[in-house]
């Protein structure tokens, strides 16, 4: 039986230990993603580079990547995984506006420029909204009801050669508890189609993090432990069985199918870094705003 999202005693966000993080460096190869190739050489994407607003970009990395560093302690592990070339999807969670600056931040500093996907209402912020426009976002209007338009923007990136970034549950999770909550159809869309068009399947790569819900921005001291995991490509091959027979649009079933896969993995990252089970009762359905069973997805 679905059970009501609300906030119970167990809700507050404490900071990620010192020992989780150790926990988490015996099991995996830790590094710091806030400087340039954190995990060795790497060719830089320069036709990216140069593309898009070189100086603009150099200047906002330096300043995200000072804030951030200033503000906590992160981590990564599973930046190696990162093509050095070609079209890949990044879906990350989204448990906090900070969130948001984790992936970007890192992929930036491997050579890679992928568009990604936003609020429309962020490029509209003062000041700092003009430079997410030059280093490559793509506005979605949540209200606009144009949802195919920006799936067919995110597509032609893709097959053009460009990485791309999403955010699938297309907020700030509402789940109390801040797991993974459902996801928006449009990431199982815009990698089944992308991949359709582009005759392969399009890599996509899960990107979890953990520690920021914890920090507060007015006075972050002592600075908290944030850790992202950018996890094994996806394999989705089986759904892609008879694409060419789809017709104009992958199948509805397809598309949910992805995108309960690509959550459930988000969840059982995120249960890695945080050092927790998630919640019995089941995922949070943004939907509904109620939890459910996991086998109701």
């Amino acid at each position: 039986m679905a059970s009501k999202g609300k906030p119970s005693p167990r809700s507050a966000v404490k900071p990620l230990p010192d020992e989780q993080v150790v926990r988490l460096g015996r099991r995996h190869h830790l590094v710091d993603p806030t400087r340039y190739y954190p995990t060795g050489h790497r060719i830089p994407q320069l036709d990216e580079i140069d593309g898009q607003h070189p100086a603009g970009t150099t200047r906002l990395l330096k300043g995200v990547s000072d804030v951030v560093r200033d503000s906590c302690k992160v981590y990564a592990w599973g930046l190696e995984q990162v093509p050095e070339t070609g079209p890949f999807i990044t879906a990350a969670t989204h448990v906090t506006q900070f969130d948001v600056f984790i992936p970007m931040m890192a992929l930036f500093h491997l050579g890679r420029r992928p568009r990604f996907m936003a609020k429309a209402e962020m490029g509209r912020w003062p000041l700092v909204g003009k430079w997410f426009q030059m280093v490559g976002m793509q506005p979605v209007d949540r209200r606009s009801g144009k949802a195919r338009t920006i799936e067919e923007e995110s597509i032609r990136i893709l097959t053009s050669e460009r990485p791309l970034t999403i955010w699938p549950e297309g907020t700030v999770t509402r789940d109390p508890l801040k797991w993974p909550m459902s996801l928006k159809p449009g990431v199982g869309f815009i990698a089944l189609e992308a991949s359709r068009r582009a005759g392969r399947q399009i890599p996509l790569y899960p990107a979890i993090t953990w520690g920021a819900a914890s920090i507060n921005h007015k006075w972050p001291w002592p600075r908290k432990n944030v850790v992202m995991c950018y996890d094994h490509q996806m394999d989705y091959s089986d759904l892609l069985e008879g694409c060419d027979g789809w017709g104009e649009d992958p199948p509805d079933q397809a598309v949910h199918a992805l995108c309960v896969r690509l959550r459930n993995r988000m969840e059982e990252v995120m249960a890695e870094i945080r050092g927790e089970e998630p919640p019995a009762e089941g995922y949070f359905d943004y939907v509904t705003m109620t939890r459910r069973p996991r086998d109701e997805q």
